[in-house]
């Protein structure tokens, strides 16, 4: 989903709490990884697994000059030959820790070993994080969390139309990449403050109208 259409989405969202609501869990997700330079890790439930948001927030954070947004998709079941980026399982979930984020993302009950495994990341200090669909006991494990609307009943208008989880991931990871400026490189500071200064004392001076 490109900005223009994101845009439209927002217009059709207009006057309801989608889109404030997803900028705020937005907020939250960039204020958790950007103090911490990144750590952020993203799982789904056995039978679904989060690639379009993974896709999406890795093209925000280059859009946005935020690498700390892209995430380590972990993943239930890993096939045999996957390749580095995409091999890492829910082994990884036990070394997570103080200064990383882990982000929860599925339309349905995430299972009592996954649970297990989020209540562990958050004892040994990792924020955990929700985007489900209203599970009680996800949400109590998390420190923030947002539930996508439940399909309304026929003949209803109780939520918007076509707004589910995968549009509700869609304004998140667009609102996560927003009003942000590439951040600044430390190391690199002294040589850049002597690079401006030499370009300073090099530069011909200027015309005399």
């Amino acid at each position: 989903m490109d900005a223009v259409r994101v845009a439209l989405l927002r217009e059709v969202l207009a006057g309801t709490e989608w889109v404030q609501a997803t900028r705020r869990f937005a907020g939250t997700l960039r204020g958790a990884v950007t103090p911490h330079g990144g750590g952020l890790l993203l799982v789904g439930s056995a039978s679904y697994e989060p690639w379009h948001l993974a896709a999406h927030l890795d093209d925000e954070a280059a859009w946005s000059g935020l690498p700390e947004l892209s995430p380590t998709l972990v993943r239930h079941r890993v096939p045999g030959g996957a390749p580095a980026h995409l091999a890492v399982g829910l082994g990884r979930l036990a070394a997570a820790g103080r200064g990383e984020t882990l982000l929860v993302v599925t339309p349905e009950q995430p299972g009592s070993g996954l649970l297990e495994r989020v209540h562990d990341a958050r004892r040994n200090g990792a924020t955990v994080l929700a985007l489900d669909g209203g599970d009680r006991d996800l949400h109590a494990l998390a420190h923030d969390a947002l539930a996508a609307p439940p399909p309304p009943p026929d003949g209803t208008d109780e939520a918007p139309a076509d707004l589910d989880l995968d549009t509700v991931q869609h304004l998140v990871s667009a609102a996560a990449g927003e009003n942000s400026l590439p951040a600044p490189r430390r190391h690199r500071r002294f040589r850049d403050r002597l690079a401006r200064l030499a370009d300073g004392l090099t530069a011909p001076p200027p015309p005399r109208w």
